[in-house]
């Protein structure tokens, strides 16, 4: 009770209205179900991962445990990066992508996720509009609306193969537009721009004056002869409004490390680093050293993965494609099929009627004891990201309950 004469005034948020409202990542939050129903006994399949079940390769284990006894790594380092990584992430862009960067256009980040926020940190200000291809990786539109910024959603479905075009973008674009947020390969859908749409989206940017801020951290990871194309290589006039996110996490099985980059205008990127310098100083140095033997050396490693994963990508594919009511488009890069499942929702299995896929993602966990992430996690509901980076008997027996139970829709 209030003391006599006193005013009373309504207790203050515990937490910011700015971090109360990021919704956490769905496909941490699929993953870590599937493992604690792993922990009690039950036999879960998990497609919700999104990284390569191979282990990091061994000479860059080895760099790393060299670099844990060497005093030179126990100390704070710049915070841009080590000298020679920048130098090396700059020799890696050029032979990788032919896009010639100095080591100062070079940030080393916290890993990919660092390296999105970061990049929208630095670019945006309050009230900023970034345009946000759908389907969508997790973190983007969190990334965004933490930075101040209004993702503006442009949604592409499977029948164009989850691409959108500049007619789309040119739609969206208002007075606010900053930024554009591309990524091919995509996760969650694997689909991958071709250098024409690649250079006609660049051309457009370029013509408006806005940003592109382009992931390409699946850059490797592409099948069929398909190539993963470059926006600023594609349009060079791009290279002073674009900021290109990459990492070892996926060309080189090193999640766990957290080791991303971002590669820009020598201005942007002495920016983003200030930034960097008061979030976290600089990235574990022992991480550093073992992102500097990946990038240095051969890429013998993806190209073994790459060939698992084509294995597994038509094997998945033919699987669903089987199923009655599921339609799945052929991804052509990353480890993902991102099939629609819209014509199952609505339909009775097991006593229950889902309505939605976030609904129906419960009921095929409950009932095929098989983790998926639903479609609402990437702006897209009425599908399901399946990821096959997971043993190929474990894929089948999978892809199998899930279709012996929505066989089951009446």
């Amino acid at each position: 009770m209030a003391t006599p004469g006193t005013t009373v005034t309504s207790p203050r948020s515990r937490v910011s209205a700015r971090i109360a409202g990021i919704r956490p990542s769905a496909t941490l939050a699929v993953d870590a179900k599937a493992k604690a129903l792993k922990a009690e006994g039950r036999p879960v399949i998990g497609f919700g991962a999104g990284q390569p079940d191979f282990p990091t390769p061994d000479y860059i284990v080895e760099a790393a445990a060299a670099a844990v006894r060497d005093r030179a790594n126990h100390g704070y380092t710049a915070a841009a990066g080590l000298p020679e990584l920048r130098e090396a992430l700059a020799a890696k862009t050029l032979r990788d992508s032919n896009y010639a960067v100095e080591p100062t256009q070079v940030l080393v980040t916290n890993g990919g996720k660092q390296a999105v926020y970061s990049a929208f940190a630095t670019l945006l200000d309050p009230g900023d509009e970034v345009l946000l291809p759908a389907p969508y990786w997790t973190t983007y539109p969190e990334s965004i609306a933490l930075a101040g910024g209004v993702p503006v959603q442009v949604t592409a479905d499977e029948s164009t193969g989850y691409l959108v075009s500049v007619e789309q973008l040119e739609a969206a674009r208002t007075e606010r537009t900053k930024a554009l947020l591309f990524n091919s390969p995509s996760n969650p859908t694997g689909s991958v721009y071709s250098r024409e749409q690649v250079e006609a989206i660049g051309r457009w940017a370029y013509e408006h004056g806005i940003w592109v801020v382009t992931d390409e951290i699946y850059e490797h990871l592409v099948y069929d002869g398909v190539k993963a194309e470059s926006l600023p290589v594609v349009v060079p006039e791009m290279a002073d409004q674009t900021l290109v996110l990459n990492g070892v996490a996926k060309t080189y099985s090193m999640t766990g490390w957290r080791v991303g980059w971002i590669i820009g205008p020598q201005d942007v990127i002495k920016a983003a680093s200030s930034y960097q310098s008061h979030l976290c100083g600089n990235v574990a140095n022992v991480s550093q050293r073992a992102a500097l033997a990946a990038v240095s050396g051969p890429l013998d490693a993806v190209a073994e993965m790459r060939k698992a994963f084509d294995a597994r990508r038509k094997k998945i594919v033919s699987l669903l494609s089987e199923i009655p009511g599921v339609e799945c488009p052929t991804p052509e890069g990353a480890f993902y099929a991102y099939p629609s499942v819209k014509a199952l929702l609505g339909k009775e299995i097991r006593g229950e009627r889902p309505q939605d896929t976030l609904e129906l993602a419960d009921l095929v966990l409950r009932e095929a004891e098989v983790a998926v992430v639903p479609g609402e996690a990437f702006g897209t509901p009425g599908y399901f990201r399946f990821s096959y980076a997971l043993a190929e008997s474990d894929l089948v027996e999978g892809v199998t309950r899930f279709g012996r139970l929505v066989a089951e829709a009446k």
